[in-house]
């Protein structure tokens, strides 16, 4: 089944939130403000996501954070992955087949779970989700 760790729900959220302005850096003051979250953890997460190359930071009175490039070269697949490492779906609840993988006791809806958030990762831009973020906290 699906669990999105705060980091990953954070990282999402705030590169949606920078994609709104692309050009235009933001500090961690200011984004944490506008998503009501710990600045402490944005910034430790926007830090793990310049590292991925996905935003860039400037120093200074008018620094912040902007995304490295445009919304639509950036997909949520990419997002997930800087936080959480490579998309690696259960097949089993337990994590180990003790059915011997010929039947699952549920089926294959893990399976198919998987593979639908697998392409919605990877097809799915951060042009394609900006306009989702409330105008009131886009500013």
């Amino acid at each position: 089944m699906l669990k999105i760790s705060d980091a990953t729900a954070l990282a999402v959220h705030a590169t949606a939130l920078l994609s709104n302005k692309p050009a235009e850096h933001r500090s961690t003051r200011e984004v944490a403000g506008s998503l009501g979250v710990s600045q402490a953890h944005l910034a430790k997460v926007l830090q793990r996501l310049g590292r991925a190359g996905l935003v860039r930071s400037v120093r200074g009175p008018r620094g912040g954070f902007a995304l490295a490039h445009e919304p639509s070269e950036i997909t949520l697949m990419q997002v997930f992955e800087a936080i959480e490492g490579p998309f690696a779906p259960r097949s089993c609840l337990l994590g180990s087949q003790v059915c011997g993988g010929a039947a699952c006791l549920m089926g294959d809806l893990l399976v198919r779970l998987n593979e639908q958030v697998r392409t919605y990762l990877a097809e799915t831009t951060l042009s394609a989700v900006a306009s989702i973020i409330p105008e009131a906290v886009r500013r």
